[in-house]
């Protein structure tokens, strides 16, 4: 995520970053520090507008942070620019936060802010996708073997654009796994106007969300609802008794002029997690039914017991 957003590689796997006080744990408990706040002071009672309660205090601190280091990296970032601009031949790099500040019609503020959505929306979110896309495929061991099958006939261990596009069943495979266990309950909005939802007149102003996760779940919608079948998301496909599914059933990054700006990059970075993955090793689940718990957004309700087996 720091990648993306601040052209920061952090290298969260190695061994210096795993550890509780590294930079890379330290963000990532910021970002689920703060988000289950959000649901909390969202849900519970109000008093935190009218006064710093502990649980506005814990949030406060962990978004503080958050903003603390997109701060420095962003100004790292532009520091950098300012460097290059006197010495053209250092500039090695076009990436979207030098886009962003180069933008006359952005300020600091602006750009800062970016990076403190990137960090809060993008680090829970793409773990716990990545969760639940993992279980699916180790526990489907059909589908993992055909997805594997796909990639032997692709071009190497290394995942090329060519390979990216012309993996389909890694495409079906997560879009599936969304509809399962999507990473939200649905769709917030506030109505513009009045409307009658099932019989019930909701007035204008009132805070309403879809709940595209039951429905990604009924039968009506879903032929097998419970069971993980990526076929069904090709149309040609004849082994599968398939249902007219609406567009606005899964809907796993929103939808309309507030739709995730982050949905073209967190569906690269989940597809080439799993085709590497998959090409390299055999995965195998050692735990429980994974379900999920939703702290405004969902996670796994267990450990996430995988096994990584070499392949050969």
């Amino acid at each position: 995520m720091c990648l993306t957003a601040f052209e920061e590689r952090l290298g969260s796997f190695s061994d210096a970053q795993i550890q509780p006080e590294s930079l890379s744990s330290k963000l990532i408990d910021a970002a689920m520090t703060a988000n289950s706040c959000i649901l909390k002071t969202d849900n519970g009672p109000q008093l935190w507008r009218k006064f710093d309660t502990p649980l506005y205090r814990k949030f406060k601190l962990a978004h503080g942070f958050l903003e603390e280091q997109a701060v420095r990296f962003v100004r790292q970032k532009s520091s950098s620019l300012e460097t290059n601009s006197r010495c053209p031949s250092l500039h090695k790099s076009n990436s979207l936060l030098e886009n962003y500040l180069t933008n006359p019609n952005l300020g600091l503020k602006d750009v800062v802010g970016m990076g403190v959505d990137f960090l809060l929306a993008g680090i829970d979110t793409s773990a716990y996708s990545s969760c639940f896309l993992l279980y699916y495929l180790s526990t489907n061991q059909q589908v993992q073997d055909k997805l594997f099958g796909q990639m032997s006939q692709l071009s190497g261990k290394t995942v090329t654009s060519a390979d990216y596009d012309a993996c389909s069943y890694a495409k079906a495979v997560i879009k599936e796994s969304f509809r399962m266990a999507p990473i939200s309950v649905g769709v917030g909005r506030t109505l513009g106007k009045h409307a009658v939802l099932n019989g019930y007149h909701v007035p204008a102003g009132t805070f309403t969300v879809t709940q595209n996760q039951v429905s990604c779940r009924l039968p009506e919608y879903f032929s097998e609802p419970d069971t993980f079948v990526p076929e069904r998301w090709f149309r040609e496909d004849q082994t599968v008794d398939k249902k007219s599914v609406s567009p606005y059933l899964v809907l796993p990054f929103g939808h309309g002029p507030r739709t995730c700006i982050a949905r073209r990059s967190a569906e690269q970075n989940l597809q080439v997690l799993i085709m590497k993955l998959v090409n390299r090793y055999h995965i195998k689940w050692h735990g429980g039914t994974l379900d999920s718990k939703s702290l405004l957004i969902n996670r796994p309700d267990q450990p996430v017991a995988l096994e990584f087996i070499a392949r050969k």
